[in-house]
């Protein structure tokens, strides 16, 4: 309680000095004593007296025990009487000082004893009230006390049941959980044996194969060093190589090798079986790379070398598949055109693909990090440096590039950082591809069925590997049972399903597919003869570089051709309709892009190529075609008639050997002479039959290559008959240029290209076609290129895509270095205008863009051939206002003696060298402005009357006009003799009527009469003139076509892109290690040396000179034969130059680099080899016996030291001033160096000089008209003399050119010798129309 907590404080509060206080009053205060007494009353000692009064209460307070007895009274057995008395000594006196504090006041002890009585009165107070209910409780506490006994007593029993149910709900528990347990693994069980069948009959079937796999790997485990090392050599090396090379290379030599190594390999070794997958090739197929084998070595080239691939892929089919295969990967496609560097730091930092297209033979060293993957390791991650920007290398990044070019010529320091793949398409890989272009079109339901077939078998095998692959995964990283892996076996369900599903397709497919193929190999012929024409035609790029065609291009034609050709129920008929159509077609399409000289050629190719096809032609025959016979070896027989030239009968020794039917050729002409004397005389051989029954017993073929034995200049007629027997007509005869079908042909994306030659402008063919399409003035833009005009021709372009005008680009040749402007303009034009149409002219040039060839339709525009024709044009563009123009009425025949002049100068070049030394660009505007110096001058002298002015007329026409071009004195002298012939009073002589020429026709000119009448006159013209005409010898024309067929030849041998084949039953190889050895044992071993102690004569320095180059020549020879064979066994690298004389040598060429060290030469290599040793000879016995009387001029590499030499040597001797000195010449009698018994004092003789478009008469003593069918002949000894130039004083003497080779002199002046002098007596115009000359080598 509260009061006894205070009685209790109160009295912790009294100590033994406060109740000695207390004690020590003698009389205490009233208060203090009614405290005391109340304590007395309570009797805490138990043996107070409380009647005692203060005494005993003194007594009280002294005992020492009282402070304890206080505090422990007990309070419980406090009586009423006690209680009551209290309250009476408390109420009764003073009572207000027994309340609050004020008893402190008066005694501190006794306020806490009184604190501790009213603490004692109250509790007791209290208790009066508590104690009833305190016995209550009591009662209570009892009753709870038994009732919690009877409650302990119950939980017990209550514990003890609960343990009970605890004991038997813990073993139902358990046995609840054994029965599920049982009923768990019941169904585990149950479902364990489901996925046990499951996996029993679902890898059942894979088990036979997996087996097998398992053993098959155990094997290739042991073979695989073998494999690697083939597949790794295959990746490292082979890409640059061709297909053929590449299997060559592979599956015989490094096989072979492999073998003889002992290295284990599998048997029946594939590249493709470890390098890809039919899945991956399935893939790379739906993305555009063909499925021949070609493209799928390219494909792994590109995707698994360790270097970037290079790809030379002229047909663009590579860089289309990568473009679709990379293009979700986020493929960048630039060129080094373009502002590539960011996109490619981008790339290499995010890991994406990056293409490089369009490269040309240099590469931007900017990459040069990137290609050589120069990069280091910072903190654990690549770093590279390009440029100035340090970048992190993503491994995922990849970097491709590709060129259009097709055979470029990469350093080792390119090759050595790229792996170039070889992507050039085969013939095979393109017929394969036109096949579906042609089912496509004739059976689109079959083409579309077979690639839903390729699709679906694709996707099929791709989903099979994929199940395959996931379940052998599952099975791997399968943890536990693995007939508890729901998931695996879901896998294996499916993949048994799929399995099945996909086993019926592929069966059923396979089936479809079976008989598609029977269906379409019915058109295999129709698409090899596609692929046949497409490789005739893109192999004319080897004869210029202006004939470059794209496979995008040639696609498109072919389509066209398919369109084209006639339809027919009948499938033979209809497949026959379509190899024509396409055949002609392409025919059609090449030849309005390539010059007439090469037509020919191109339809002979094709012809060959479609007979190789067929197989119905002879590699050995065709080779004989190209080269003859090029055996360095000397023929043991000679030729038995004089008719027949040695290299003809070295010809047929060969020939003789390369068919049964032949093997008596040589023995039936010596003994039948006179019959094939008759027939090698006739005009037209090739079309009369041949002595001893030859017409009947040998195909055409081999009837061509008898003519070229004996009959070389009818090779064209002979080519061209082959091609009409084999082919038809139609391909010798090629179409004529018409400008509707060029744009008929042509679209807004195709810029026309005109490769012009000297004298063609086709400004105005188009401009009239642009009148006739409604494109003039604004809508038709000319720009003629030249310094500075880039801009306007690019303003001119872009105008003209958007608003579809015509804009033509003349001369691109003479602003070469913007071309590849154009190409970009072109590239990046966005869609053009439909009626857009870009003309280019260009002569020939090396620096034109591969890619505007390549998109371009190409259009050769040549002048006309023949006088007729070339006359014709001329006065189409002449009007009776312009023949009006002049008052004088010699103005309209020397308007046509010009026009007749004009076609004269132009029709002569056909003639080659014989005609002019330069071919010149004669052209219509020397025609228009020699006609108006005509009317100048004519209309001068009419109103002056004055004679005409001959001599001016003909020297601006001459000299000024058409001579401005002309380079060649000697050329300048046949114009200035044509001028003299055509123009002078005798054209209006009345008494001798004037002809131009009467060979085969009177070509003489009209006096008066208006256009019309010239041109009716003209139309009767004959279509082809004699040589005769141009005041040339007949034998000009087989000049000229020796010249032709020699140029058929060289082309056909440039055309050539295989190995060239066999030669003699020989591979190349070995045909040309023999040529080799053979050549170096025809080497002279003894070195030529000559010293003189004294100073030496100008002939002896002359000698010196010519051993020191010819020695050099020697070095070179051994040096490079020795390379060449040593490259050949693979002892060292080939080279291209090595190369270049490998393939030389193969054709019976003289190599470039030997040819660059000796004379000027034309002659093949076997008589060059004779001229080579003839030279020896001749430095040889020079160098030990002194000066010879007769020198061979032709064995000396400058002949005009010895011919200065001459000359100083006399100017020594006799005194003479060497500037005023000069050389004649006089033509002997002797025939050989023998007869000569005494050498000249001064000069020399010299020997080995031939004469060409004339004959010397050696019983008169000059010149006379040549022999049909002697082209050359080789003149007598002629002698040399030094003059004094003042004192040479000649009559009747023709001042003739002295040239190297028969191709006389080029542009540049290089060939020349000297000038001889040749008596004649009759006028000498006469040899020079007929172009007469001397050369020191013939061609043969």
């Amino acid at each position: 309680l509260p009061a006894l907590e205070a009685a209790a404080r109160a009295l912790d509060d009294l100590d033994k000095a406060s109740i000695t206080e207390i004690k020590s009053f003698a009389t205490p205060p009233q208060a203090v004593m009614a405290v005391c007494m109340c304590i007395c009353i309570l009797k805490p000692l138990g043996k107070e007296d409380e009647s005692g009064g203060w005494t005993g209460a003194k007594a009280m307070l002294s005992d020492v025990g009282l402070l304890k007895a206080l505090q422990e009274y007990k309070k419980d057995e406090m009586k009423e009487r006690q209680i009551k008395k209290i309250r009476e000594i408390l109420n009764h006196k003073d009572k207000e000082v027994f309340e609050g504090d004020k008893m402190k006041t008066i005694s501190k002890a006794g306020y806490g004893l009184l604190q501790w009585v009213l603490a004692m009165v109250k509790y007791y107070e209290v208790a009066k009230t508590v104690e009833p209910k305190r016995r209550q409780v009591a009662e209570l506490q009892k009753q709870k006390e038994e009732a919690e006994e009877n409650l302990r007593r119950i939980n017990q029993q209550l514990k003890e049941l609960a343990d009970s149910l605890e004991q038997l709900t813990t073993d139902e528990a358990e046995q609840s959980a054994t029965l599920k347990q049982l009923k768990e693994e019941a169904d585990t069980m149950t479902r364990r044996l489901f996925a046990a069948s499951e996996l029993i009959e679902g890898l059942g079937s894979e088990r036979g194969r997996w087996t097998n796999d398992l053993q098959d790997l155990g094997e290739v485990t042991t073979r695989l060093v073998g494999d690697c090392l083939l597949c790794a050599a295959f990746v490292s090396y082979a890409g640059p190589f061709n297909h053929e090379f590449r299997t060559d290379m592979t599956y015989n030599s490094w096989l072979t090798r492999v073998d003889e190594q002992g290295i284990d390999k599998t048997d029946s070794f594939k590249l493709t079986t470890l390098l890809t997958s039919d899945v991956e090739i399935a893939a790379w197929s739906g993305n555009g790379l063909p499925s021949d084998d070609l493209c799928v070595q390219n494909g792994i080239l590109v995707t698994k070398s360790s270097r970037w691939p290079l790809c030379v892929d002229p047909q663009m089919q590579i860089v289309t598949w990568i473009k679709r295969k990379e293009e979700k990967a986020g493929l960048t496609v630039k060129t080094f055109n373009d502002e590539y560097i960011k996109f490619l730091e981008l790339s290499v930092q995010y890991g994406k693909p990056f293409l490089f297209e369009n490269l040309d033979e240099e590469l931007d060293p900017m990459i040069d990090p990137v290609l050589e993957k120069r990069y280091i390791v910072v903190n654990g991650q690549k770093m590279i440096t390009l440029g100035d920007n340090t970048l992190e290398w993503n491994d995922n990044f990849v970097l491709m590039m590709t060129t259009k070019l097709s055979n470029p010529k990469y350093t080792p320091e390119v090759m050595g950082k790229t792996s170039i793949v070889n992507c050039v398409i085969t013939l095979d890989g393109l017929a394969a591809q036109l096949l579906n272009v042609v089912v496509g079109f004739e059976r689109p339901d079959l083409e579309e069925m077979r690639q839903n077939l390729v699709t679906q078998m694709s996707e099929n095998r791709q989903v099979i590997k994929s199940l395959e692959d996931t379940l052998l995964r599952e099975l791997a990283a399968s943890k536990g049972s693995i007939l508890d892996n729901d998931e695996l076996i879901a896998t294996l369900r499916n993949a048994k399903a799929k399995s099945i599903e996909i086993g019926e397709s592929l069966e059923t497919s396979a089936r479809t597919s079976e008989e598609i193929e029977k269906t379409r190999m019915l058109y295999e012929k129709v698409a090899k003869r596609g692929s046949i024409l497409y490789f005739a035609m893109s192999g004319l790029v080897a004869i210029s570089e202006m004939y470059e065609y794209s496979l995008s291009g040639y696609l498109g034609v072919f389509e066209t051709a398919l369109k084209e050709a006639k339809p027919d129920k009948i499938v033979d008929n209809r497949l026959k309709n379509l190899r024509e159509k396409m055949t002609q077609t392409m025919y059609d399409y090449t030849c309005m892009g390539i010059f007439e000289k090469h037509k020919l050629l191109f339809s002979f190719q094709m012809t060959t190529m479609i007979l190789d096809g067929d197989g119905d032609l002879n590699p050995r025959e065709f080779d004989f075609y190209m080269k003859g016979n090029p055996s360095l070896d000397k023929i043991k027989e000679p030729s038995p008639f004089p008719w027949i030239p040695e290299v003809g009968w070295k010809d047929l020794q060969l020939l003789k050997t390369l068919d049964d039917r032949l093997k008596n050729v040589c023995e039936d002409i010596k003994n039948n002479g006179d019959a094939w004397r008759e027939w090698y005389d006739s005009e037209e051989p090739e079309s009369m039959p041949m002595p001893c029954d030859y017409w009947d017993k040998i195909d055409i073929m081999k009837q061509v290559l008898l003519i070229r034995c004996l009959r070389p200049d009818r090779m064209i007629t002979a080519t061209k008959l082959l091609i009409s027997a084999k082919l038809g007509d139609y391909y010798v005869q090629p179409p004529s240029l018409v400008y509707d079908k060029i744009f008929e042909k042509s679209n807004e994306r195709m810029p026309i290209v005109f490769i012009l030659s000297p004298g063609a402008d086709p400004q105005s063919d188009v401009a009239k076609l642009g009148d006739v399409l409604g494109f003039t003035g604004t809508k038709f833009k000319f720009v003629s290129l030249g310094q500075g005009m880039g801009g306007v021709a690019q303003s001119s372009i872009e105008t003209g895509y958007q608003r579809g005008h015509w804009v033509m680009l003349q001369n691109c040749h003479l602003l070469a270095s913007w071309l590849k402007t154009l190409e970009k303009i072109l590239e990046n034009m966005h869609k053009p205008h439909k009626d857009f149409r870009l003309w280019l002219t260009t002569m020939p040039t090396t620096a034109f863009p591969m890619g505007i060839l390549q998109r371009s339709l190409k259009v050769v525009t040549e002048p006309p051939e023949g006088l007729k024709l070339n006359i014709k044009q001329s006065y189409a563009k002449i009007s009776d206002a312009d023949l009006d123009a002049c008052d004088h009425e010699a103005f309209r025949p020397l308007m046509y003696v010009l026009g007749f002049f004009h076609a004269i100068v132009q029709d002569r070049r056909k003639f080659g060298r014989i005609g002019w030394n330069v071919a010149y660009d004669f052209n219509e505007s020397d025609f228009k402005v020699s006609a108006k110096l005509l009317n100048l001058y004519l209309q001068k002298s009419f109103d002056k009357k004055e004679i005409l002015p001959w001599e001016t007329l003909r020297y601006l026409i001459g000299e000024a006009m058409y001579g401005g071009r002309v380079t060649d004195n000697y050329d300048r002298r046949i114009l200035n003799t044509y001028l003299e012939e055509y123009m002078g009073d005798f054209l209006f002589d009345e008494n001798v009527k004037f002809y131009f020429s009467r060979s085969g026709y009177d070509y003489d000119c009209q006096l008066e009469g208006n256009v019309n009448s010239y041109q009716q006159s003209i139309v009767q013209l004959p279509l082809n003139q004699s040589p005769s005409v141009f005041g040339l010898h007949p034998n000009a024309e087989i000049n000229y076509f020796m010249s032709s067929a020699k140029e058929v030849y060289s082309g056909l041998m440039a055309m050539q892109t295989g190995t060239g084949g066999e030669s003699g039953g020989m591979s190349r190889e070995e045909f040309i290690e023999k040529s080799a050895t053979d050549i170096q044992k025809k080497i002279p071993l003894d070195e030529l040396k000559f010293l003189k102690d004294d100073t030496p004569s100008p002939l002896e320095v002359v000698l010196m000179q010519e051993i020191e180059r010819y020695e050099a020549l020697v070095k070179k020879m051994v040096s490079s034969l020795l390379d060449l064979k040593r490259a050949l066994k693979g002892e060292i690298g080939m080279t291209q130059a090595l190369d270049d004389i490998g393939t030389a040598i193969f054709n019976g060429q003289l190599p470039e680099a030997w040819a660059k060290m000796s004379p000027q030469t034309e002659k093949p290599l076997g008589s060059w080899m004779d001229h080579y040793l003839r030279r020896y000879k001749q430095y040889s016995e020079w160098a030990h016996n002194g000066d010879p009387a007769v020198f061979w001029l032709s064995g000396f590499h400058i002949p005009e030291s010895l011919l200065s030499a001459l000359v100083q040597a006399s100017c020594r001797r006799r005194g003479w001033a060497l500037d005023k000195s000069t050389l004649y010449t006089k033509v002997t009698k002797y025939r050989e160096p023998s007869e000569v018994t005494t050498k000249l004092l001064d000069g020399t003789y010299v020997d080995g000089i031939y004469l060409e478009g004339a004959r010397w008469d050696m019983d008169l003593g000059c010149l006379a008209k040549q022999r049909p069918k002697e082209l050359i002949q080789l003149m007598p000894l002629i002698e040399v003399i030094p003059v004094e130039a003042n004192r040479l004083k000649l009559r009747d003497e023709l001042p003739t050119p002295v040239y190297i080779t028969q191709l006389r002199r080029n542009a540049m002046g290089v060939g020349l010798v000297f000038e001889a002098n040749l008596h004649t007596k009759e006028h000498a115009s006469i040899w020079i129309l007929q172009g007469v000359a001397l050369m020191l080598n013939d061609d043969s």
